[in-house]
């Protein structure tokens, strides 16, 4: 048999977790910084907390010491966010001694987790991304140049990794400005931070949270696509930290159309740069000329990707399959129906704007095409189900208070 080890506690690796103890009915071992409910109070997974876990010394150690521990035993290692995953890459030949893990090059990661590279390096192939300008902190901002956009115009950082290792009060993922003082207020409360990296400045394409799109796609361990799926988002967080991540989507709908035009392109792009691995893009459609901006592409599942195995394409299968048994699967395309939610039906009634999803969710939900991946039957402990009855309640005040 294997073991599985998931860096991290977060939201994703309850979810990967959950993944292999539905397919393999094992309990993976979660290794992360810091507590987290997600993971916490599980019965689904055993769990240590290593407060340097961020340091690589101690990454290496505390990796190769539970390898040790378990050495008459196949380990496959798994990533729930980008600093894990950097992690793993740039550690890719100590690791390799002990564990399986399908990740792309460090090349390939830094074109993609460093935003700006991933704007320059990417912009000549034929996936359409949104107007752009990179700004370098503690330079002169060129307003003609980003006068260019129409206002409101978005704020994100180029390197992510980096951006929150300077924690400041008001810290956000994505920031939306409305007019050149409240960019140069941005800015510069990014700058006093510390953070001395660049500053992607882009278009904001307009629309609600119905015109943005998740695809994820696996390529196994010869570069070839064997799974992809592609989902429009009804609803997505409203928090300044959760921005840009989604709570409600449905798999094998899309009330724009062009769906095998985007396909071809995303799988023709990853395919074209050598990639391996899990890959997210992030889309929103743009009504202006019809076509699909990626915004980003994540080298790891997302944290909603549990739809995958809700259409019943399991990713952790995908993997083991590749890394443990060699066992390659035809390119498959998913286009059954699903929806999945992080939030209660109530806040999808009162706050998903777009009536024709809103109607195709609810059609899904009456034919028993509905999942909610925090919520698993065998997961039986009871502080956790006490937790997300409150976490529900909580998502209520979250859209109540917040706008986006």
């Amino acid at each position: 048999m294997f073991k599985v080890v998931i860096l991290g506690t977060d939201i994703n690796a309850y979810y990967m977790a959950r993944n292999f103890h539905e397919k393999y009915n094992i309990k993976p071992h979660i290794i992360g910084k810091q507590e987290m409910n997600f993971t916490r109070f599980s019965n689904i997974l055993t769990y240590e907390i290593e407060p340097n876990l961020w340091d690589t010394e101690a990454f290496k150690n505390i990796l190769e010491k539970y390898a040790v521990n378990n050495k008459n035993e196949k380990l496959v290692l798994v990533a729930s966010n980008d600093h894990y995953v950097r992690l793993i890459v740039e550690n890719k030949e100590f690791l390799s001694k002990y564990y399986l893990f399908n990740y792309p090059s460090l090349e390939i990661i830094n074109n993609l987790l460093i935003k700006d590279n991933f704007y320059t390096k990417y912009k000549d192939y034929e996936i359409d991304m949104p107007l752009t300008y990179i700004y370098k902190c503690n330079t002169k901002l060129d307003l003609n140049e980003i006068n260019k956009f129409m206002y409101p115009i978005i704020i994100k950082p180029g390197n992510g990794v980096n951006y929150y290792e300077h924690e400041f009060i008001g810290q956000a993922k994505v920031y939306k400005v409305n007019n050149e003082n409240e960019l140069k207020e941005v800015v510069e409360k990014i700058e006093k931070s510390g953070y001395n990296d660049n500053l992607i400045i882009q278009e904001f394409i307009p629309g609600d949270d119905s015109l943005l799109f998740d695809s994820i796609l696996y390529v196994n361990t010869n570069s070839e696509v064997e799974l992809m799926s592609f989902a429009q988002i009804a609803l997505q967080e409203h928090t300044p930290t959760g921005i840009g991540n989604c709570t409600v989507l449905v798999n094998g709908y899309n009330e724009y159309g062009n769906t095998d035009i985007i396909k071809d392109k995303l799988k023709k792009f990853l395919t074209d740069i050598g990639y391996t691995g899990i890959a997210e893009f992030d889309l929103k459609y743009d009504t202006r000329d019809n076509k699909f901006k990626v915004f980003e592409i994540n080298p790891r599942q997302a944290r909603s990707s549990y739809y995958l195995t809700a259409c019943g394409y399991n990713l952790a299968e995908y993997l083991i399959d590749d890394l443990i048994y060699n066992k390659k699967h035809k390119f498959k395309f998913i286009e059954e129906k699903m929806v999945l939610s992080f939030v209660p039906i109530k806040v999808i009634k009162k706050y998903v704007e777009n009536k024709k999803i809103k109607e195709e969710i609810f059609k899904l939900i009456k034919e028993g095409k509905f999942v909610r991946p925090l919520r698993y039957k065998k997961d039986k402990n009871l502080k956790r189900k006490l937790w997300l009855i409150v976490r529900d309640y909580n998502y209520m005040k979250k859209y109540k208070n917040n706008t986006w």
